[in-house]
C-alpha cells in the first residue's frame, strides 16, 4: 500500500513529462507533512482531539518515511502539546528529507524513473534554468488506481473507504485539488467535498489545523513584521 505522502507525490506527477504539477512551496511542505501525520494516525501511533496532540503507540512503524518525523515527534513534543504546535514544527523542519525519503521509495518500487536534464550546461546557463531532474513513471497502474479511486468517491455518492476520505480532505486542505482538477468540475463536486470532510473521523481536527497554519503562513509572508 502507498504512503499518504507517496500518493500526495504521485497526485501532483505530470505522468508524460516526469515534472511535478506547480505547487506553492508551503502547499507542498504542509500536505507532506499532514500526509505522514495522517499515515501515524491510521497506523495508531498519534492521535488528536480539538486541544491535544497525543502518542498513543511509540514503537516504530517499519516504514522509512514515516519513522524518522515519527522520532523527532517523539523527540520534540512534551505532552499535552496541541496539534499547531506539531503541524509547525514539522513543517519548518521535515518537508525536504520527507519529499527525499517519498521519492526514493518510488524509485525502489519501479514506479518512477530519474532522468537528469538533457540540455546543455550552456543552454541551462542561457535561460536561467536550474538543472533538476525528472521522474517520468515507468509503472503508472498506482496512479491510475489511485486517481480512479479518487474519481469514483467525488462523482459518485457511493460510501467511500476511510483512507481515500483521507487522502481527499488533505488534498483539498492543502489546495492541491485545484491544481488537479479543473475549476468548473471542482465546483460541481465541492458540495460531496464538504461532506466527506464531515466524514473524517480520524483526520478532521488535523486536516482543519493544516489548512488554518497553511493560511497563517501564506499571511504572514504576504504582510510580515517589522
Amino acid at each position: 500500500m502507498l504512503t499518504f505522502a507517496e500518493e500526495i507525490l504521485i497526485l501532483l506527477l505530470d505522468d508524460e513529462e516526469g515534472v511535478f504539477l506547480p505547487v506553492d512551496k508551503i502547499t507542498l511542505d504542509y500536505a507532506l507533512v499532514g500526509a505522514v501525520m495522517m499515515d501515524l494516525a491510521f497506523e495508531d501511533r498519534i492521535d488528536t482531539d480539538l486541544t491535544r496532540f497525543m502518542v498513543v503507540d511509540p514503537s516504530p512503524t517499519g516504514n522509512t518515511t514515516l519513522d524518522p518525523v515519527f522520532r523527532r515527534i517523539r523527540e520534540g513534543i512534551d505532552e499535552g502539546k496541541n496539534t499547531r504546535a506539531v503541524i509547525e514544527m514539522l513543517a519548518a523542519e521535515e518537508p525536504g528529507a520527507i519529499q527525499d525519503r517519498t521519492l526514493s521509495r518510488l524509485l525502489e518500487r519501479g514506479i518512477v524513473e530519474r532522468r537528469e536534464d538533457s540540455l546543455s550546461d550552456e543552454m541551462i546557463e542561457h535561460l536561467f534554468l536550474f538543472r533538476s531532474p525528472r521522474y517520468p513513471t515507468i509503472d503508472d497502474a498506482a496512479q491510475r488506481e489511485m486517481k480512479a479511486r479518487m474519481l469514483d468517491v467525488l462523482f459518485s455518492d457511493e460510501i467511500p473507504l476511510p483512507r481515500d476520505v483521507a487522502l481527499i480532505c488533505l488534498a483539498d486542505a492543502c489546495d492541491i485539488l485545484v491544481t488537479v482538477f479543473d475549476p468548473k468540475d471542482l465546483d460541481r463536486i465541492r458540495p460531496r467535498i464538504d461532506l466527506l470532510g464531515r466524514m473524517d473521523l480520524i483526520g478532521r481536527e488535523m486536516t482543519g489545523m493544516i489548512a488554518e497554519v497553511k493560511r497563517s503562513s501564506i499571511r504572514a509572508l504576504a504582510h510580515p513584521r517589522r
